[in-house]
Parts: structure tokens; C-alpha cells; sequence
């Protein structure tokens, strides 16, 4: 099995559907309400593996040095 970033939006707004339903209410919902925080724990996980695996790869590729400074918004 690939999956893929598109994959990945396409459960969290899958997610977001479930959450949003009107009907789901007391531990259904925080049955969703848990769900949905392990399903953005790993959806974090996945995002910051994503870019630390580009990072690595601009660095490979010689698109950014490796002794340069990475804009803030990249950092961490």
C-alpha cells in the first residue's frame, strides 16, 4: 500500500465530517473527539517526516548548503 499527502488530506477532512455531524452526541462524540486527536497525532508525524525528508533532499541535490541558515518558518 502507497499512500500519499493527497491521501492523508482527503482522511482529515474525512475526519472532519465525522466531527461535524449533528447527530453524534455524548460518548459517540468523544469516542470522535479521541479519534480524531490520535488521527492528528499522526497526521503531525507524517508532516514533519515529509519535511524533513525534503530538507534532506534539497541538501542531497545541492539546492540549499548544508552550513546555511533555514528560513524561521522551516526551522523545527
Amino acid at each position: 500500500m502507497r499512500n500519499t499527502l493527497g491521501d492523508l488530506n482527503n482522511h482529515l477532512f474525512a475526519q472532519l465530517e465525522r466531527l461535524s455531524e449533528e447527530e453524534l452526541t455524548g460518548e459517540k462524540l468523544n469516542e470522535e473527539i479521541n479519534r480524531a486527536k490520535a488521527v492528528t497525532s499522526v497526521a503531525s508525524q507524517i508532516i514533519s517526516n515529509g519535511s524533513l525528508v525534503l530538507k534532506a533532499r534539497k541538501i542531497v541535490d545541492g539546492s540549499i548548503n548544508a552550513d546555511a541558515k533555514l528560513p524561521k518558518m522551516l526551522e523545527g
